[in-house]
């Protein structure tokens, strides 16, 4: 197991990224509608890949942006979760699917307490005539309306509330989408950043309560985001007038509910930022 500094978990998720390589090539199927010899005897990845696509056996993964996403999304999760256990003192354990975070590293070798990783894939934006200077859509930081809004209550699909996070952090994957490719994927881009510095003052839906990141590749890559600070992204979002809807509000009075039969656990009446 290797060491590392207990302090920089930011820095060690840069270099460790460093070293992922995209290897989705496509999706096998098992069978075909004409007989296939067997065994297959192949040299080679490169090889195999090839004479599954001759087969008619290797199906290319999907252009829809959000399962391709859910794809690499995975992908990345499960590299990072075969490198932190290699790491002496730090532990790991995968999110829900649709929960936050993907991916939750504790332990003595990064400082101890509970650190947040979560995954976002975003495309390239395609450009006719030069390179592509940003991506194609905003990247979606928080769900501002429930768990970033009430950070001390701990909200369904999650391990803990938002403000018992050390840290929060993001591993951005970018990528320009190859039609040609079974693997859909070229030139794949991973940065690593708090959320709070690549963070715009736009949400990133006009019909859903998501706080947006900034879209230019270069300012994902420096961190240079709309905040000059830490502070004045949370005081800006904190102020801004999300909605809730019906469906979170019911959420809300449930936890609530569950909470008041608690007297050490005082009900989250407010947003406490």
């Amino acid at each position: 197991m290797s060491q590392v500094d207990a302090t920089d978990l930011c820095g060690w998720l840069r270099a460790t990224c460093g070293s992922y390589s995209y290897q989705l090539t496509g999706v096998l199927r098992s069978s075909n509608t004409v007989d296939l010899a067997w065994p297959l005897i192949a040299i080679d990845a490169a090889d195999l890949a090839s004479q599954l696509a001759d087969r008619g056996q290797l199906m290319p993964l999907p252009k829809e942006p959000a399962a391709l996403a859910n794809v690499l999304e995975v992908s990345i999760v499960d590299f990072l979760l075969d490198r932190v256990v290699r790491v002496a003192g730090a532990g790991a354990r995968r999110g829900t699917e649709r929960g936050y975070p993907d991916l939750e590293i504790f332990g003595s070798a990064f400082g101890g307490g509970f650190h947040a990783v979560d995954v976002k894939i975003a495309q390239r934006k395609v450009l006719k005539r030069k390179a592509s200077t940003q991506t194609q859509s905003r990247i979606t930081l928080y769900t501002g309306n429930t768990y970033f809004r009430y950070p001390d209550v701990q909200w369904p699909g999650t391990f803990r509330a938002f403000r018992e996070y050390a840290s929060h952090l993001d591993v951005v994957g970018i990528y320009t989408l190859d039609d040609t490719s079974p693997g859909r994927v070229r030139d794949l881009e991973i940065i690593v950043q708090p959320p709070w510095r690549i963070a715009s003052k736009q949400r990133s839906s006009t019909t859903r309560e998501y706080i947006g990141a900034v879209m230019g590749l270069e300012d994902l890559r420096s961190g240079t985001g709309e905040f000059s600070s830490e502070a004045e992204f949370y005081r800006f979002w904190k102020a801004y007038k999300f909605k809730i809807g019906p469906a979170v509000q019911h959420q809300l009075d449930k936890i609530i509910a569950e909470r008041s039969s608690s007297p050490d656990t005082p009900p989250p009446t407010e947003p406490l930022f």
